[in-house]
């Protein structure tokens, strides 16, 4: 059973309140009475009661962190900035996750908000459609949007349509001309419905006519059977696919596999993330590559500042392609001309 402050007033001979002081402002207690409250501690193992002295104090030290998934390997990274930021500064974080699912969001942000965090960074379902984001201006709560794109709040986010446009650009510069998106729910995603306006940027432009995106669970570890089908028919299957971020990518490339095709050479394949299990694989995975561990550095920076009174503010951070192996050329040999 742990110790109490109890057990460290009887070793050390103080009372509850000598106990409290030492821990909370030792100045004020005499030397030698202050060294026998911590020798007790130690003694005892005895662990402070933060949650009570938050209660008493006017800040708490605490950042809620509300993300879909810490299993994707996107937000895992994003937290890792988050949380060397945190140690660098002193604060803590107090993380919740969502799954994409806007009434998860509303719960953890009442969580977050009961603990007393004194701001947030948050990824939400959809920025401009948000209860959450409307229930936080309410409450005076800094925040700090991670991911998501939006003019009206502040965020830290890549280009994501553009993005996906130079991705799909990419594809078209190969010779490809049926060419679909694999992506996960729209509805479930503002990132998603603006990668799906890149792919079809880059096709309007190629004088194309987009196809509707594949939809697929963002928890789903296999393609459904409509799905696969649809991309290994062999009259009307793509000969390439823009994937809406890396996690697709990997399941469609296994899914392809199995169905006894390979990448690139009867599909080629752009993801969207950057992981770094991507150049891994044989072949190695072509994708948009964003910064998600500096994402999260930034979305601390700029919530830091909102904490100390300044503006809000929104970073929109680089992106790069990742060429790789999952895209060939559709015709990487051109018949030559027979001898006259």
């Amino acid at each position: 059973m742990p110790s109490t402050i109890h057990d460290v007033a009887a070793l050390s001979g103080t009372s509850i309140a000598t106990v409290s002081r030492t821990l909370n402002d030792p100045a004020k207690v005499r030397e030698a009475t202050r060294e026998r409250v911590l020798a007790a501690v130690k003694a005892l193992h005895f662990r402070p009661n933060l949650v009570g002295r938050q209660l008493r104090s006017e800040r708490t030290g605490l950042i809620g962190v509300m993300l879909p998934d810490v299993l994707n390997p996107v937000f895992g990274e994003c937290m890792q900035g988050i949380e060397e930021s945190a140690a660098a500064s002193g604060r803590r974080v107090v993380l919740m996750t969502t799954r994409y699912d806007p009434e998860r969001e509303s719960h953890a942000v009442d969580t977050l908000l009961s603990q007393r965090v004194e701001g947030l960074i948050l990824t939400v379902a959809s920025a401009d459609a948000s209860p959450v984001l409307a229930e936080l201006a309410r409450s005076g709560v800094p925040y700090q949007l991670a991911y998501n794109h939006s003019p009206h709040h502040p965020c830290v986010s890549v280009d994501n349509r553009g993005a996906a446009r130079d991705a799909v650009a990419l594809l078209l510069a190969q010779g490809h001309r049926r060419i679909r998106m694999l992506s996960g729910p729209l509805g479930a995603s503002d990132r998603a419905v603006q990668r799906y306006r890149g792919y079809g940027d880059a096709l309007a432009q190629a004088g194309l006519r987009p196809s509707p995106p594949l939809e697929v669970d963002f928890a789903a570890l296999r393609l459904s059977a409509p799905v696969l089908r649809c991309l290994t028919q062999e009259r009307s299957r793509p000969t390439a696919l823009f994937c809406g971020n890396d996690q697709l990518a990997l399941i469609v490339m296994r899914a392809l596999r199995d169905a006894g095709m390979r990448v690139p050479d009867d599909m080629s394949i752009i993801g969207f993330d950057g992981l770094a299990v991507g150049e891994l694989l044989t072949p190695a995975l072509a994708t948009v590559c964003q910064p998600n561990r500096d994402i999260g550095v930034e979305a601390w920076r700029l919530l830091e500042l909102a904490l100390d009174g300044a503006p809000p503010q929104s970073t929109v951070m680089p992106y790069r392609l990742r060429e790789a192996g999952t895209v060939t050329p559709l015709y990487p040999h051109p018949p030559q001309e027979s001898p006259s």
